[in-house]
């Protein structure tokens, strides 16, 4: 089964100094029938404007991961981290029993693109945990790279849940395997491509189920992600 989300059916939130669409419920969005998909439960496309950011604040078993799509993020939290990432860069943390953090844009002029993902925990108060990854573009290049996996996965971040998630940039057509009992969730992030025959737009998402390939086209060279997961 395909589910073809459109980007002008998401939930928005404009403020001031945050512009997002919301995948899932989430903030002022309210959708009762689009709660979570599997242990997906929040991914929200935020544009973050100059000089702002979410000061600090709690999280308490989730799964979270910030994928950097343009400009560049400073992270700081109650564990004593700090740091600066950039375009293709990833930030994650398991809550735990929780955990504060800032996520600020202090750039003079330019704004902040990010995916923030989160994935529900398989229990309750597992260990901390914090890192990041500077990815290269050569990384994702015309190639799938694996950036987030589980514990016994083979992905450079690893979190608690079983789930992998994948991102590229590319202008070659390429196919993905999707294993019996495993799902994905799959996101446009820039370009325009044809995905299992429909056509999506930047900002474009697709649900797969009980589908046994990922196929994309590109139409124009395309920077895509998609989590793959257990039904």
């Amino acid at each position: 089964m395909i589910k073809v989300l459109k980007k002008e059916n998401m939930g928005v939130s404009n403020l001031a100094w945050l512009k997002s669409r919301f995948h899932f419920s989430f903030a002022e969005y309210r959708n009762p029938k689009n709660i979570n998909f599997g242990v997906l439960r929040v991914l929200n496309d935020d544009t973050i404007h100059p000089k702002s950011g979410f000061d600090t604040h709690p999280h308490a078993n989730m799964e979270i991961i910030s994928y950097i799509v343009n400009g560049e993020i400073t992270h700081k939290d109650s564990m004593g981290n700090s740091e600066v990432l950039k375009r293709g860069e990833v930030q994650y943390l398991s809550a735990g029993d929780g955990i504060y953090h800032s996520e600020h844009n202090f750039h003079e002029s330019e704004d902040l693109r990010l995916l923030q993902i989160w994935i529900i925990p398989p229990q309750k108060s597992l260990a901390r945990l914090y890192g990041s990854h500077k990815f290269t573009e050569d990384q994702r290049n015309n190639k799938l790279l694996n950036i987030v996996s589980s514990q016994n996965g083979d992905a450079p971040i690893k979190i608690y849940q079983d789930v992998n998630i994948y991102v590229s940039e590319f202008d070659k057509d390429f196919e993905f395997d999707i294993k019996k009992d495993r799902q994905v969730y799959f996101v446009l992030i820039e370009g325009n491509a044809e995905v299992n025959g429909e056509t999506l737009n930047f900002g474009d998402a697709m649900e797969l189920v009980d589908e046994d390939k990922l196929k994309v086209n590109p139409i124009t060279k395309s920077h895509i992600l998609f989590i793959e997961m257990k039904k």
